[in-house]
């Protein structure tokens, strides 16, 4: 029997979380996109909270589609301003098995240029 798409990247997930991991100084960066919008957290995992999150639905600019790429660039953007408030400069990136590519590359090149180091 063959497995699902979604079945695959879930064991990607699980394999790549076994290796990576956010503490309350150095979250983990984790990015979900559904086919509407993208959604970025940072997860402290000592303490099992979301420290910061940010949606493409929150941030929506003039002309730019909350399903595309430039849209994730922007959600990393985002992302990195509401970590530096509360002082998180360094993250752990978490693609959450999905290929590090389009939506998913962006919202970490937006984040990378918004200040955020990982």
């Amino acid at each position: 029997m063959s497995k699902s798409k979604e079945d695959k990247r879930i064991a990607r997930k699980k394999r790549v979380r076994k290796k990576i991991k956010g503490t309350t100084v150095k979250p983990r960066l984790c990015v979900y996109r559904s086919l509407n919008f993208t959604y970025a957290q940072l997860i402290s995992d000592d303490s099992g909270t979301v420290l910061v999150s940010a949606s493409t639905r929150d941030v929506g600019a003039e002309n730019v589609s909350r399903r595309s790429v430039e849209g994730a660039k922007l959600l990393g953007a985002k992302i990195a301003e509401l970590a530096k408030e509360k002082d998180l400069l360094e993250v752990v990136f978490d693609r959450n098995g999905y290929p590090y590519h389009g939506r998913v590359a962006a919202v970490a090149e937006g984040a990378r240029e918004g200040g955020l180091q990982f």
